[in-house]
Protein backbone atom coordinates (compact mmCIF):
# COMPACT_ATOMS: atom_id res chain seq x y z
CA UNK A 1 0.00 0.00 0.00
CA UNK A 2 1.59 3.24 -0.98
CA UNK A 3 2.29 5.78 1.75
CA UNK A 4 0.06 9.15 1.75
CA UNK A 5 2.82 12.43 1.06
CA UNK A 6 3.48 13.69 4.33
CA UNK A 7 2.05 17.74 4.92
CA UNK A 8 4.38 20.27 4.88
CA UNK A 9 6.76 21.05 7.68
CA UNK A 10 6.62 23.73 9.72
CA UNK A 11 10.30 24.66 8.53
CA UNK A 12 9.40 24.16 5.01
CA UNK A 13 6.93 26.91 5.51
CA UNK A 14 8.54 29.16 6.91
CA UNK A 15 11.31 29.39 4.05
CA UNK A 16 8.58 30.44 2.07
CA UNK A 17 7.60 33.77 4.44
CA UNK A 18 10.71 35.44 3.13
CA UNK A 19 9.40 35.29 -0.46
CA UNK A 20 6.12 36.28 0.41
CA UNK A 21 7.17 39.21 2.59
CA UNK A 22 9.69 40.58 -0.22
CA UNK A 23 6.65 40.25 -3.03
CA UNK A 24 5.23 43.83 -2.31
CA UNK A 25 8.44 45.10 -1.83
CA UNK A 26 10.03 44.28 -5.36
CA UNK A 27 7.22 45.54 -6.61
CA UNK A 28 7.54 49.14 -5.88
CA UNK A 29 10.82 50.86 -6.19
CA UNK A 30 9.79 53.08 -3.45
CA UNK A 31 12.41 55.59 -3.46
CA UNK A 32 11.80 58.71 -4.29
CA UNK A 33 14.81 61.08 -4.65
CA UNK A 34 15.31 65.04 -4.09
CA UNK A 35 16.45 66.47 -7.05
CA UNK A 36 18.98 68.74 -5.26
CA UNK A 37 22.27 67.56 -4.84
CA UNK A 38 23.78 69.96 -2.43
CA UNK A 39 23.60 73.99 -2.13
CA UNK A 40 26.74 76.23 -2.42
CA UNK A 41 25.28 79.04 -1.02
CA UNK A 42 22.34 80.52 -2.34
CA UNK A 43 23.08 78.19 -5.34
CA UNK A 44 21.41 74.96 -5.84
CA UNK A 45 22.98 72.23 -7.21
CA UNK A 46 20.79 69.58 -8.83
CA UNK A 47 21.68 65.62 -9.73
CA UNK A 48 20.41 66.79 -13.24
CA UNK A 49 22.89 68.98 -14.00
CA UNK A 50 25.93 66.57 -12.25
CA UNK A 51 24.49 63.72 -14.32
CA UNK A 52 25.02 65.14 -17.52
CA UNK A 53 28.23 66.57 -16.52
CA UNK A 54 29.47 63.03 -15.64
CA UNK A 55 28.06 62.10 -19.14
CA UNK A 56 29.70 64.59 -21.31
CA UNK A 57 33.32 63.59 -19.19
CA UNK A 58 32.76 59.56 -19.79
CA UNK A 59 32.09 60.81 -23.67
CA UNK A 60 35.51 62.87 -23.77
CA UNK A 61 36.95 59.90 -22.90
CA UNK A 62 35.29 57.36 -24.96
CA UNK A 63 35.96 60.09 -27.99
CA UNK A 64 39.53 60.77 -27.34
CA UNK A 65 40.33 57.14 -27.03
CA UNK A 66 38.82 56.48 -30.33
CA UNK A 67 40.84 59.18 -32.12
CA UNK A 68 43.46 57.94 -31.16
CA UNK A 69 43.00 54.71 -32.42
CA UNK A 70 41.80 56.07 -35.76
CA UNK A 71 44.21 58.10 -36.45
CA UNK A 72 42.73 61.25 -35.68
CA UNK A 73 44.33 64.48 -33.46
CA UNK A 74 42.74 63.63 -30.02
CA UNK A 75 43.60 66.89 -29.17
CA UNK A 76 40.97 68.53 -31.13
CA UNK A 77 38.66 66.55 -28.46
CA UNK A 78 38.98 69.23 -25.90
CA UNK A 79 37.87 72.31 -27.45
CA UNK A 80 35.64 70.29 -30.10
CA UNK A 81 33.56 68.61 -26.93
CA UNK A 82 32.58 71.96 -25.43
CA UNK A 83 31.53 73.84 -28.20
CA UNK A 84 29.21 70.83 -29.35
CA UNK A 85 27.76 70.15 -26.34
CA UNK A 86 26.86 73.71 -25.96
CA UNK A 87 25.25 74.10 -29.53
CA UNK A 88 23.46 70.39 -28.29
CA UNK A 89 21.98 71.64 -24.87
CA UNK A 90 20.49 75.16 -27.13
CA UNK A 91 19.24 72.90 -29.29
CA UNK A 92 17.95 70.66 -26.51
CA UNK A 93 16.53 73.26 -24.54
CA UNK A 94 14.84 74.81 -27.68
CA UNK A 95 13.21 71.62 -28.86
CA UNK A 96 11.96 71.03 -24.88
CA UNK A 97 10.39 74.66 -25.08
CA UNK A 98 8.72 74.59 -28.10
CA UNK A 99 7.02 71.47 -27.22
CA UNK A 100 6.04 72.56 -23.78
CA UNK A 101 5.14 76.49 -24.83
CA UNK A 102 2.49 76.18 -21.78
CA UNK A 103 5.28 75.93 -19.23
CA UNK A 104 6.98 79.01 -20.07
CA UNK A 105 4.18 81.59 -22.16
CA UNK A 106 3.08 83.56 -18.75
CA UNK A 107 6.78 83.87 -17.95
CA UNK A 108 8.88 83.51 -20.60
CA UNK A 109 12.32 84.22 -18.73
CA UNK A 110 11.96 80.88 -16.95
CA UNK A 111 13.54 79.11 -20.22
CA UNK A 112 16.66 80.73 -19.34
CA UNK A 113 16.33 80.54 -15.45
CA UNK A 114 17.85 77.57 -13.29
CA UNK A 115 17.44 74.46 -13.08
CA UNK A 116 17.31 74.30 -17.03
CA UNK A 117 15.75 70.93 -16.76
CA UNK A 118 13.89 69.74 -19.71
CA UNK A 119 15.46 68.77 -23.47
CA UNK A 120 14.64 67.24 -26.32
CA UNK A 121 17.31 64.72 -27.50
CA UNK A 122 16.20 65.69 -31.52
CA UNK A 123 16.95 68.85 -31.01
CA UNK A 124 20.35 68.70 -29.20
CA UNK A 125 21.02 66.13 -32.22
CA UNK A 126 20.35 68.61 -34.73
CA UNK A 127 22.16 71.56 -33.21
CA UNK A 128 25.10 69.56 -32.00
CA UNK A 129 25.80 67.93 -35.66
CA UNK A 130 25.39 71.73 -37.08
CA UNK A 131 27.81 72.85 -34.78
CA UNK A 132 30.12 69.56 -35.48
CA UNK A 133 29.88 70.45 -39.25
CA UNK A 134 31.04 74.10 -38.54
CA UNK A 135 34.02 73.07 -36.69
CA UNK A 136 35.70 70.21 -38.79
CA UNK A 137 35.25 72.35 -41.67
CA UNK A 138 36.68 75.30 -39.84
CA UNK A 139 39.44 73.22 -38.81
CA UNK A 140 40.07 71.55 -41.71
CA UNK A 141 39.18 68.62 -40.27
CA UNK A 142 37.34 65.32 -41.73
CA UNK A 143 33.91 65.46 -40.46
CA UNK A 144 32.52 62.30 -41.17
CA UNK A 145 35.90 60.34 -39.86
CA UNK A 146 34.68 62.21 -36.53
CA UNK A 147 31.38 61.82 -36.61
CA UNK A 148 32.45 57.98 -36.45
CA UNK A 149 34.46 58.66 -33.64
CA UNK A 150 31.77 61.03 -31.86
CA UNK A 151 28.82 58.09 -32.35
CA UNK A 152 30.00 55.94 -29.32
CA UNK A 153 30.41 58.89 -26.78
CA UNK A 154 26.86 59.66 -27.36
CA UNK A 155 25.67 56.66 -26.34
CA UNK A 156 28.01 57.24 -23.08
CA UNK A 157 26.77 60.94 -22.32
CA UNK A 158 23.13 59.09 -23.19
CA UNK A 159 23.48 56.60 -20.66
CA UNK A 160 24.44 58.42 -17.63
CA UNK A 161 22.79 61.83 -18.38
CA UNK A 162 19.04 60.28 -18.49
CA UNK A 163 19.67 59.30 -14.59
CA UNK A 164 19.53 62.94 -14.24
CA UNK A 165 15.52 62.49 -15.35
CA UNK A 166 14.97 59.94 -12.48
CA UNK A 167 16.29 62.50 -9.86
CA UNK A 168 13.90 64.89 -11.42
CA UNK A 169 11.23 62.55 -11.60
CA UNK A 170 10.19 62.94 -15.34
CA UNK A 171 10.76 60.93 -18.17
CA UNK A 172 8.32 57.89 -16.57
CA UNK A 173 5.43 56.09 -18.53
CA UNK A 174 1.80 54.76 -17.45
CA UNK A 175 1.38 52.46 -14.45
CA UNK A 176 3.01 49.29 -14.32
CA UNK A 177 3.16 46.20 -11.64
CA UNK A 178 6.69 45.16 -12.78
CA UNK A 179 9.15 44.70 -10.11
CA UNK A 180 10.99 47.61 -11.81
CA UNK A 181 8.48 49.91 -11.18
CA UNK A 182 9.21 53.48 -9.69
CA UNK A 183 7.16 55.49 -7.25
CA UNK A 184 6.52 58.98 -8.48
CA UNK A 185 5.10 61.61 -6.13
CA UNK A 186 1.53 62.66 -6.29
CA UNK A 187 3.53 66.24 -7.36
CA UNK A 188 5.14 65.20 -10.02
CA UNK A 189 2.43 62.73 -12.01
CA UNK A 190 1.92 65.56 -14.43
CA UNK A 191 1.84 64.98 -18.14
CA UNK A 192 3.79 66.09 -20.85
CA UNK A 193 1.65 69.51 -21.34
CA UNK A 194 0.87 70.23 -17.33
CA UNK A 195 -1.94 68.11 -17.17
CA UNK A 196 -3.05 66.20 -14.08
CA UNK A 197 -2.31 62.17 -15.07
CA UNK A 198 -2.59 59.26 -12.55
CA UNK A 199 -3.73 61.06 -9.47
CA UNK A 200 -2.73 59.76 -5.95
CA UNK A 201 -6.62 59.62 -5.18
CA UNK A 202 -6.61 56.97 -7.97
CA UNK A 203 -3.20 55.38 -8.13
CA UNK A 204 -1.68 55.22 -4.25
CA UNK A 205 1.58 56.78 -3.99
CA UNK A 206 2.10 53.38 -1.85
CA UNK A 207 1.53 51.06 -4.01
CA UNK A 208 1.34 52.14 -7.89
CA UNK A 209 4.80 52.18 -9.57
CA UNK A 210 5.60 53.37 -13.07
CA UNK A 211 7.31 52.71 -16.25
CA UNK A 212 10.70 53.96 -15.92
CA UNK A 213 11.58 54.77 -19.28
CA UNK A 214 14.42 57.06 -18.20
CA UNK A 215 15.96 53.63 -17.46
CA UNK A 216 15.01 51.93 -20.91
CA UNK A 217 16.88 54.56 -23.12
CA UNK A 218 19.28 54.52 -20.58
CA UNK A 219 20.18 50.75 -21.18
CA UNK A 220 19.54 51.54 -24.81
CA UNK A 221 22.60 53.66 -24.30
CA UNK A 222 24.85 51.19 -22.63
CA UNK A 223 24.02 48.43 -25.22
CA UNK A 224 24.32 51.16 -28.33
CA UNK A 225 27.95 52.23 -26.94
CA UNK A 226 29.30 48.17 -26.71
CA UNK A 227 27.45 47.49 -29.64
CA UNK A 228 29.15 50.18 -32.07
CA UNK A 229 33.01 49.62 -30.15
CA UNK A 230 32.52 45.91 -31.25
CA UNK A 231 31.36 46.92 -34.51
CA UNK A 232 34.23 49.47 -35.00
CA UNK A 233 36.62 47.08 -33.99
CA UNK A 234 35.33 43.73 -36.02
CA UNK A 235 34.20 45.21 -39.36
CA UNK A 236 36.15 48.27 -39.15
CA UNK A 237 38.58 48.02 -42.17
CA UNK A 238 35.05 47.74 -44.00
CA UNK A 239 33.34 50.65 -43.00
CA UNK A 240 33.20 53.96 -44.85
CA UNK A 241 33.62 56.87 -42.78
CA UNK A 242 30.16 57.98 -41.32
CA UNK A 243 28.65 54.46 -41.14
CA UNK A 244 28.94 54.70 -37.22
CA UNK A 245 27.14 57.65 -36.70
CA UNK A 246 24.29 56.38 -39.65
CA UNK A 247 23.90 53.21 -37.25
CA UNK A 248 23.42 55.46 -34.18
CA UNK A 249 20.83 57.33 -35.40
CA UNK A 250 18.72 53.93 -36.49
CA UNK A 251 19.58 52.76 -33.42
CA UNK A 252 18.37 55.82 -31.45
CA UNK A 253 14.97 56.03 -33.54
CA UNK A 254 14.00 52.66 -33.01
CA UNK A 255 14.74 53.73 -29.15
CA UNK A 256 12.72 56.49 -29.10
CA UNK A 257 9.75 55.46 -31.30
CA UNK A 258 9.01 51.98 -29.32
CA UNK A 259 9.29 55.02 -25.84
CA UNK A 260 6.85 57.21 -27.19
CA UNK A 261 4.31 54.83 -27.16
CA UNK A 262 4.36 55.02 -23.56
CA UNK A 263 3.86 58.24 -23.03
CA UNK A 264 0.98 60.65 -23.34
CA UNK A 265 0.04 64.51 -24.26
CA UNK A 266 3.03 64.20 -26.89
CA UNK A 267 3.61 67.14 -28.86
CA UNK A 268 2.06 66.27 -31.99
CA UNK A 269 1.62 66.86 -35.91
CA UNK A 270 -2.01 66.14 -37.69
CA UNK A 271 -2.31 63.73 -34.56
CA UNK A 272 0.78 61.90 -34.81
CA UNK A 273 3.77 62.48 -32.01
CA UNK A 274 6.25 64.48 -33.47
CA UNK A 275 9.19 62.45 -32.08
CA UNK A 276 7.27 58.76 -33.48
CA UNK A 277 7.61 61.22 -37.25
CA UNK A 278 10.79 62.49 -36.71
CA UNK A 279 11.96 58.89 -35.40
CA UNK A 280 10.63 57.27 -38.31
CA UNK A 281 12.10 59.47 -41.02
CA UNK A 282 15.38 59.73 -39.42
CA UNK A 283 15.33 56.06 -39.42
CA UNK A 284 14.19 55.30 -43.55
CA UNK A 285 16.59 58.18 -44.22
CA UNK A 286 19.97 56.71 -42.14
CA UNK A 287 19.07 53.51 -43.60
CA UNK A 288 19.07 54.87 -46.98
CA UNK A 289 22.31 56.22 -46.74
CA UNK A 290 23.58 53.48 -45.16
CA UNK A 291 22.32 51.03 -48.06
CA UNK A 292 22.84 53.29 -50.86
CA UNK A 293 26.72 54.10 -49.69
CA UNK A 294 27.66 49.83 -49.94
CA UNK A 295 25.56 49.43 -53.24
CA UNK A 296 29.38 49.16 -55.07
CA UNK A 297 32.57 48.71 -53.71
CA UNK A 298 33.78 52.22 -54.36
CA UNK A 299 34.52 54.81 -51.96
CA UNK A 300 36.53 55.27 -49.31
CA UNK A 301 37.21 52.68 -46.43
CA UNK A 302 38.71 53.03 -42.99
CA UNK A 303 40.94 50.08 -43.36
CA UNK A 304 43.29 49.05 -40.83
CA UNK A 305 43.83 51.43 -37.66
CA UNK A 306 47.04 52.52 -37.94
CA UNK A 307 50.03 51.43 -35.39
CA UNK A 308 51.79 52.89 -33.11
CA UNK A 309 55.39 53.88 -33.07
CA UNK A 310 56.44 53.33 -29.68
CA UNK A 311 54.42 50.65 -27.81
CA UNK A 312 50.24 50.47 -27.97
CA UNK A 313 49.28 53.83 -27.52
CA UNK A 314 45.93 53.22 -27.39
CA UNK A 315 46.40 51.52 -24.23
CA UNK A 316 48.06 53.74 -22.76
CA UNK A 317 46.68 56.79 -20.56
CA UNK A 318 47.13 60.59 -21.08
CA UNK A 319 50.55 61.03 -19.33
CA UNK A 320 51.77 58.37 -21.39
CA UNK A 321 50.61 59.61 -24.51
CA UNK A 322 52.19 63.12 -23.45
CA UNK A 323 55.63 61.40 -22.71
CA UNK A 324 55.42 59.94 -25.70
CA UNK A 325 55.34 63.34 -27.75
CA UNK A 326 58.20 64.91 -25.16
CA UNK A 327 59.92 62.16 -26.83
CA UNK A 328 59.06 63.03 -30.79
CA UNK A 329 60.31 66.60 -29.94
CA UNK A 330 63.13 65.30 -28.41
CA UNK A 331 64.39 63.27 -31.44
CA UNK A 332 63.26 65.89 -33.57
CA UNK A 333 65.76 68.91 -31.84
CA UNK A 334 68.49 66.32 -32.51
CA UNK A 335 68.15 65.66 -35.83
CA UNK A 336 67.40 61.90 -36.13
CA UNK A 337 64.70 62.43 -39.01
CA UNK A 338 61.93 60.95 -37.12
CA UNK A 339 58.83 61.32 -38.85
CA UNK A 340 55.80 62.75 -37.55
CA UNK A 341 52.91 60.39 -35.78
CA UNK A 342 50.55 59.26 -38.01
CA UNK A 343 47.75 60.52 -35.16
CA UNK A 344 48.84 63.69 -34.78
CA UNK A 345 48.31 65.42 -38.46
CA UNK A 346 50.04 68.84 -38.44
CA UNK A 347 47.85 71.79 -37.53
CA UNK A 348 47.85 74.34 -40.40
CA UNK A 349 47.56 78.40 -39.84
CA UNK A 350 43.34 78.00 -39.59
CA UNK A 351 43.44 75.01 -37.21
CA UNK A 352 43.04 75.73 -32.94
CA UNK A 353 45.66 75.92 -31.27
CA UNK A 354 45.53 72.54 -28.68
CA UNK A 355 44.03 73.49 -25.12
CA UNK A 356 46.09 73.23 -22.13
Amino acid sequence: MARSRPPATLAAMLMLLPAAALTPILALIAFTPDPIAFHLGPISVFFYGICYAIGIAVAYLVITREARRRGLDARLVDNGIIIVAAAALVGGRAYHVIDQWHLYEDNPLKVILPPYTGRGVYGGILTGTLAAIYITRRWKQPFWKWADVIAPGLFAMQAIGRWGNFFNQELYGPPTSLPWGIAIDCAHRVGDHGIAQWTCADYPAATTGFQPLFLYESLSGVLGLFALLWIARRFGPRMRPGDQLLLFFMWYAVVRFWLETFREGNWTFFGIPTAMLVSALLFLGAGMALALRHRTSNGDTWGEPPEPEDGDLYEDDEETFEDDEDDEEDRADAGDGARPRRDEPALDAGSPPPSA
